[in-house]
């Protein structure tokens, strides 16, 4: 005779799994930030700041911030679907090159390009001065496009976050190219007509992905608008917190950053409709059609050449031409002390965000229902959130728990600590993993959710508990994209230039706030060092991606 397992009770309905009550936590001290922010939004006492901001930059900020979104928008658009579309539907010279060199851009912050074609295009750089040369001109006598302005901003950010399009697109072209294709030409369609008709609508929920990515990283940029002179929210947040010494209106100004990106995730779900974009063919192999003719061939090279040269290659080699020729007069000592402020950074933080996302992925894992989905994603928003939301949202709440721990410890041994958590690295080790974690989490919960539910059932009926299913068999499993989620954060860190120059300490620098300062002074050329060390350390996820995207290609 088999006994049937007891009802649960009252008791065990109500009891919390240990793994779940730590996600709780973790969750809600990560929505802290975004809780300094929403405290401050309705708050009094700033109406002279706003009326200044109003009457001087605010009318330019909306302006500048809607230029951006649609300049942006569309530069990657055409960009990343043009060269995901012919390196995975045609066969040209060069293709193989193509399909991963596309992806080097994301290698370069946005604001180490605008450092590079500055150095290019400005009145003394080589460009000008070579035109002045050739054709006897002076100053006055001939126009050049200013490449301090917010067109060439929305050239910088198309030239590097275009590949946020070109990843999801070509993903998408590979995964539902075959059958359909094929279909769709035997109905008599030309190669044209099958692509506006079928592949891009399929294509359309990662291509308006991509796209969203890449205006919010728009959204959250400091480093390019502030040095091309180009004002947006992200430079008023910061001037208005440290010129005019306003915090409330800092918040209320973050607020509104924060409804910029919200309506951008907005869009992205209307775009949609009620459309469903599903690809009911059995064959998953790549389709790819005859060999393009020469001019044809020609043409297709020319135009992936184009941003690969505009986002990598034109400012990587300007950079190390710099950094050769010039570079940073402080390169010994001094690059080694800011080298090991940044690595020391991003690998606390990647270390701290994996083992996070390992519990937040786990926890749902061990509690079906939709409140573990909606705690990871709450926690996923980090990643929508500009730094320098994440700077204000983080130091209001804790310089005030900073002020009250000093107040504490004086009355207790009458000697005041100083600034305990905003004086040291806590505070912007924090937020960093407000803004990343969200990265860490999701390489996590796709690799797990690849898991059959069967091995945890086969470890709990030898005696396993749930730490030590996780120990003994996921995280075995999980090591490789344990690795991927480190990198991928660790990079991420050392990019990250707002909330860095917001929060760091006194006399703790960064090779990013480096870089942003010498390049602030006009010493692009000592800035190469250290934003060429930055560009660096960027291409090795890539080649972990790029292998993970041809590995998937080839299985399928």
């Amino acid at each position: 005779m088999i006994a049937t397992p007891a009802p649960p009770t009252r008791a065990d309905r109500l009891r919390i799994n240990p793994w779940w009550g730590f996600a709780l936590l973790i969750a809600g001290f990560l929505a802290v930030p975004l809780l300094g922010v929403g405290v401050n939004l309705f708050a009094g006492g700033t109406g002279d700041t706003w009326a200044h901001l109003w009457a001087t930059v605010l009318p330019e900020i909306l302006l500048n911030t809607l230029g951006l979104c649609l300049g942006v928008g569309t530069g990657v658009i055409v960009f990343g679907v043009g060269t995901a579309w012919l390196v995975t539907m045609h066969t040209f010279p060069g293709r193989r090159f193509f399909e991963w060199a596309l992806i080097l851009p994301m290698a370069v912050p946005a604001y180490v390009l605008a450092y590079s074609y500055t150095d290019l295009l400005q009145f003394v750089g080589p460009v000008q001065s070579a035109l002045r040369e050739a054709t006897g001109w002076k100053k006055d006598d001939y126009w050049f496009p200013d490449v301090r302005s917010l067109g060439g901003a929305i050239l910088m950010f198309t030239a590097v976050l275009y590949p946020y399009v070109y990843l999801l697109a070509r993903t998408a072209f590979l995964e539902r190219a075959s059958g359909m294709i094929e279909a769709a030409r035997s109905l008599g369609l030309s190669a044209w007509s099958s692509f506006f008709r079928v592949s891009l609508p399929l294509a359309r929920p990662g291509i308006a992905a991509g796209a969203a990515l890449a205006l919010m990283e728009t959204l959250a940029d400091y480093g390019t608008v502030a040095y091309f002179g180009v004002p947006t929210f992200t430079t008023a947040i910061y001037r208005t917190w440290f010129a005019l010494g306003d915090r409330v209106a800092a918040a209320q100004l973050s607020a509104a950053l924060l409804g910029f990106v919200a309506m951008v995730l907005l869009f992205e779900q209307l775009s949609r409709g009620r459309a469903r974009f599903h690809d009911t063919t059995a064959r998953k192999r790549a389709h790819f059609g005859a060999p393009l003719e020469r001019w044809q061939a020609l043409g297709a090279a020319l135009v992936c050449a184009v941003p690969l040269m505009l986002g990598f290659v034109l400012p990587g080699g300007l950079l190390l031409r710099m950094a050769m020729t010039e570079g940073d007069a402080q390169f010994g000592l001094r690059f080694l002390e800011l080298a090991r402020n940044s690595f020391s950074l991003a690998a606390l933080c990647a270390l701290l965000g994996v083992g996070l996302a390992v519990v937040l992925a786990y926890a749902a894992r061990l509690t079906p229902g939709l409140g573990p989905r909606l705690v990871n994603r709450l926690v996923g928003l980090g990643y929508a959130v500009p730094g320098s939301v994440i700077a204000v949202g983080v130091l209001i709440p804790v310089t005030r728990l900073d002020n009250w721990l000093a107040a504490q410890v004086t009355a207790w041994t009458g000697t005041n600590p100083g600034l305990m958590l905003t004086g040291g690295i806590a505070a912007l080790v924090f937020a960093y993993l407000v803004r990343f974690l969200a990265i860490a989490l999701q390489t996590v919960e796709a690799r797990l959710s690849k898991i059959t539910p069967s091995m945890d059932d086969a470890a709990r009926s030898l005696g396993a508990g749930q730490g030590e299913t996780l120990r003994r068999v996921h995280l075995p499993i999980l090591r490789g994209s344990l690795l991927t989620a480190g990198l991928l954060v660790f990079v991420d860190v050392m990019k990250e230039l707002p909330a860095t120059l917001v929060m760091r300490p006194f006399n703790f620098d960064t090779l990013a706030t480096q870089a942003y300062t010498l390049a602030s002074d006009e010493r692009l050329a000592e800035a190469s060092t250290a934003a060429l060390a930055i560009v660096a350390v960027g291409i090795l996820p890539l080649i972990a991606i790029t292998r993970q995207i041809t590995r998937q290609a080839t299985r399928g």
